[in-house]
């Protein structure tokens, strides 16, 4: 079978396999995500097109093409403007090393550069409140090995804002405890590392976790913090068993109290530890290096002041402003407030 554009196809091939990883140094996650959006543009190619893949060329890396691609995203498979954006990343991304590799390729670049990213409505932070995460916390039974397990793992997500991942690739080396100031070390996105200060009572759970988990006489630094036992033999804990349990934590959680939400995914304690502490009134320079973001205005989304913070704002305004009549004009008006101020 004779194939029209080869050296399209071991671009694409070099783009994966070497540039992403090795040059780049691209997480495994960021790699199956461009894979994902040109293998999804040849699709449609195929099926919009009628181009099966041995007639595909640089060529149909073109305006037109790219366009009518996103649209069929939208259209064919109800993709949301955040994925359309992803995916029309991934292709510039592409089409800047076929440039790079080749000067002939820049028109195609520039070709896939005129499709304009389409204005994605900005998401809420899913946080949770103190309350309802206390709720959480108290549902494992400690007592129980697969109960303090969970509720170790919860307990150090939190403490520490850490990604689901980040959490799974922990190993017993990473924590240096024998300090006045305990602390663990985090390997984000990127094989970025950070360290991560722990508090105290976390460091207790941890040694608690240890002696159940890792006893003193088989512990190894290359240990795997969190791990699972299959026929005898220990594996890395998988993130669906992550779900599972806060899910199953959840659903008690709501009979404790109601704020709970009714699906918990670990990515909300990552949002949830930041939301309190940017309340708490830790600078998000700070917040931006727990969460290991490279650039603060990675962090801003959480400085909005939440409606809490802004109903407590305007009535420190009032109680500092008007007379006893006055507030007491305002008392039991909150919704009111809210809608003079704009929030409702």
């Amino acid at each position: 079978m004779k194939i029209a554009d080869e050296k399209l196809f071991i671009s694409i091939r070099e783009f994966l396999t070497v540039y992403l990883p090795k040059q780049r140094c691209m997480s495994p996650h960021t790699i199956a995500s461009y894979r994902t959006a040109l293998n999804q543009f040849l699709d449609y190619l195929e099926e919009r097109k009628s181009l099966p893949l041995r007639k595909v060329t640089s060529d149909c890396f073109n305006t037109a093409f790219v366009t009518d691609y996103l649209n069929w995203l939208r259209e064919s498979r109800s993709c949301s403007a955040s994925t359309r954006n992803q995916r029309l990343m991934a292709l510039r991304s592409f089409a800047k090393y076929c440039a790079t590799m080749d000067a002939g390729n820049m028109t195609v670049y520039a070709n896939v550069c005129r499709v304009p990213f389409q204005k994605a409505p900005k998401k809420t932070v899913d946080f949770i409140e103190e309350d309802a995460v206390q709720a959480l916390l108290g549902q494992p039974d400690m007592r129980t090995k697969n109960g303090l397990r969970n509720g170790f793992f919860m307990i150090l997500l939190y403490d520490t804002a850490a990604r689901c991942q980040e959490m799974l690739d922990l190993r017993l080396g990473d924590f240096v405890t024998d300090t006045p100031s305990p602390y663990v070390y985090l390997t984000g996105k990127g094989a970025k590392t950070r360290a991560v200060p722990l508090m105290e009572k976390t460091v207790a759970h941890y040694q608690r976790y240890l002696e159940r988990f890792h006893p003193q006489h088989s512990r190894k630094k290359d240990d795997l913090l969190f791990y699972t036992t299959m026929h005898g033999q220990r594996q890395p804990m998988s993130p669906d068993t992550v779900a599972y349990f806060l899910n199953k934590y959840a659903k008690t959680a709501c009979d404790v109290n109601p704020h709970v939400p009714e699906g918990v995914h670990p990515h909300q304690f990552r949002h949830t530890r930041a939301i309190h502490l940017y309340r708490a009134g830790v600078p998000l320079t700070l917040v931006a290096e727990l969460l290991g973001h490279s650039q603060v205005s990675t962090t801003s989304i959480y400085a909005y002041a939440d409606t809490e913070m802004k109903r407590e704002a305007i009535l420190k305004a009032q109680a500092n402003t008007l007379t006893p009549e006055e507030n007491a004009r305002w008392e039991g008006n909150e919704s009111l407030i809210k809608r003079l101020y704009g929030l409702m």
